[in-house]
């Protein structure tokens, strides 16, 4: 909802323009940063990958090199699932995914622009392969779907943290780094934590070249490169110019974001 508060100024189309050129050139700045960071990003190490991980598909086990089908690039969305954890501390996963990973995944469309890239797309989560395929079909999704129910998958690369199963990593960060940074470690964070990763083959070799976590793959939700173009932004409460909008509480974690088929667009 637009509020009547802070609205932008209403001028001529000369002074749009040159309020949007003085605008453009700040752009330009943020694009070469941008492209500055991308290139230290391709000029990361990378790590051999040679736990013999397995994951759950619609054609049964496969390996991590099969999730690239061919292609020497692969990029993994860490979608987390939800758990109903019983008075013995045992996790029962329930039918549904992550609200805020499936604003994500209901983003994800056809997957050609990358193919004709060498590059692959699915998505791991650590629930059992038919919650998994039963959750896309509801939601109408097409993109591969895999399920590292039972390996070390997810602990190795930090997209389920507990501390019982292997040392606590959050955001790249150890549990005294954590601390020190104001975000102590709890029980309370134990499970799974949404994140991207990306892998490189180079013949039957897999490296793992990148991971990203937190505000690193909020690029991908809900269409939020199309709504920081627009005068209401996202719509959340710590954006600048405050006042502009009606916070909807629809950002990651907030109240009113509900499962994809669940909104009502009217």
């Amino acid at each position: 909802m637009t509020t009547t508060a802070n609205l932008p100024e209403v001028v001529s189309p000369e002074e749009w323009l040159a309020a949007r050129k003085e605008l453009l050139a700040k752009e330009k700045e943020l694009t070469r940063a941008h492209d500055r960071v991308n290139a230290d990003r391709r000029r990361l190490p990378m790590v051999r990958v040679d736990k013999p991980y397995t994951f759950e598909g619609p054609d049964g086990t496969v390996s991590l090199l099969d999730l690239f089908e061919g292609r020497p690039q692969l990029v993994m969305h860490h979608f987390m699932w939800t758990y109903d954890i019983d008075a013995d501390g045992i996790e029962h996963p329930r039918d549904t995914g992550c609200p805020s990973c499936s604003s994500a995944a209901d983003g994800i469309g056809g997957l050609r622009q990358l193919h004709v890239r060498n590059t692959t797309l699915v998505a791991v989560s650590r629930a059992p392969y038919a919650k998994l395929a039963a959750y896309r079909e509801r939601m109408g999704w097409t993109f591969p779907w895999y399920s590292s129910a039972g390996s070390d998958f997810n602990y190795d690369f930090h997209a389920t943290v507990d501390e019982r199963v292997a040392p606590v990593q959050v955001f790249h960060r150890d549990e005294a780094e954590l601390a020190e940074a104001g975000m102590p470690w709890s029980e309370s964070m134990r499970g799974d934590w949404p994140g991207l990763s990306a892998f490189l083959r180079v013949g039957d070799e897999v490296f793992h070249t990148y991971s990203t976590f937190g505000r690193g793959i909020e690029q991908f939700h809900y269409g939020i490169p199309y709504l920081d173009l627009t005068a209401l932004g996202r719509q959340e409460a710590w954006e600048e110019p405050k006042g502009r909008a009606v916070p909807l509480g629809l950002q990651v974690g907030g109240p009113a974001l509900r499962l994809p088929d669940e909104y009502d667009e009217a």
